[in-house]
């Protein structure tokens, strides 16, 4: 497998297209939007001058990285001689199912179909296509270069063969992929999206504020970040997402998102990518300016 698509030049597609080029694979990044394209070229090159700078690859890696990526607003064009495509578009269930029929359409017959979804059943989505037994999960963490763990999801018909492949590569990307089943939040955010929706309720209660949960699970429990600050660095809305995909697939109560959270994504509040979540952002930076926005 040689030639591999990203579909979706975001923070999740522009770091999944950085990992592939990196170990030599030629990589068509696939988005609807020019200027898209441009902005993640722009943040694969930055993430690559951080590398250089740490000596942790020379100029010559770098630019053989860059030489590896190629840009593209067409994916029939793009995808007509893929080995793998990876999905990596909007937590939307109809734009992630729309897409996959796409790939289906536009792919070669032996591509696998990868989608990099958090949440969303891997079965559902293997269903709008013709072949189902090579569609999988290969869900992988942000950020990406940095980030070790990629979840490979088996959907109900996904193939032996086929989950074989994904955890080879993954393994050879420099990744530790874990294979898990179709189920609802798959393993990593069945366990963390709970975790900060008990951390707004605990806001949202008027137990403790924003800094001091946060301090509490940083110290307490020797997390890196805070529950609240990483739902802001998640983003406000992924995190909605995930617990409406989790109460509805369970329909257990336990999942269900806190009005905290519902009332700060219907009023634009997403966290560092609009600049303001639990915590207020310098623009286009994960610099915080107000430590705890309900201080205010």
């Amino acid at each position: 497998m040689k030639n591999i698509v990203v579909i979706g030049a975001g923070t999740m597609g522009n770091g999944i297209a950085h990992v592939f080029a990196m170990k030599g694979y030629k990589v068509q990044l696939v988005d609807i939007a020019e200027a898209a394209l441009e902005r993640a070229m722009a943040t694969i090159g930055k993430n690559l001058d951080r590398m250089v700078r740490k000596e942790k690859i020379s100029e010559t890696d770098k630019a053989n990285t860059l030489a590896n990526i190629a840009t593209s607003t067409n994916l029939k064009t793009a995808a007509s001689d893929a080995d793998l495509i990876v999905e990596a578009a909007t937590e939307n269930i109809d734009l992630k199912l729309k897409i996959f029929a796409q790939m289906d359409e536009v792919a070669p017959a032996g591509a696998i179909l990868a989608t990099n979804t958090s949440s969303i059943s891997i079965t559902k989505i293997a269903a709008v296509t013709k072949r189902p037994d090579k569609v999988i999960g290969m869900h992988f963490m942000n950020p990406v270069p940095v980030m070790k763990l990629v979840e490979v999801i088996r959907g109900y018909a996904t193939s032996n063969e086929v989950t074989k492949t994904i955890m080879g590569m993954s393994k050879k990307l420099g990744k530790v992929p874990v294979e898990v089943n179709d189920y609802p939040g798959f393993v990593a955010n069945r366990i963390l999206m709970p975790m900060i929706n008990e951390a707004i309720i605990t806001l949202h209660e008027g137990v403790a504020g924003v800094e001091e949960i946060d301090t509490v699970m940083k110290l307490g429990m020797a997390h890196p970040m805070g529950p609240l600050q990483l739902a802001d660095f998640i983003g406000l809305d992924v995190c909605l997402s995930i617990l409406n995909v989790l109460y509805d697939g369970f329909g257990n109560s336990k999942y269900a998102p806190c009005p905290l959270l519902v009332n700060m994504v219907t009023a634009g509040k997403l966290g560092r990518k609009s600049g303001e979540g639990f915590y207020v952002y310098t623009p286009g930076s994960k610099d915080v300016v107000i430590a705890d926005t309900f201080k205010k």
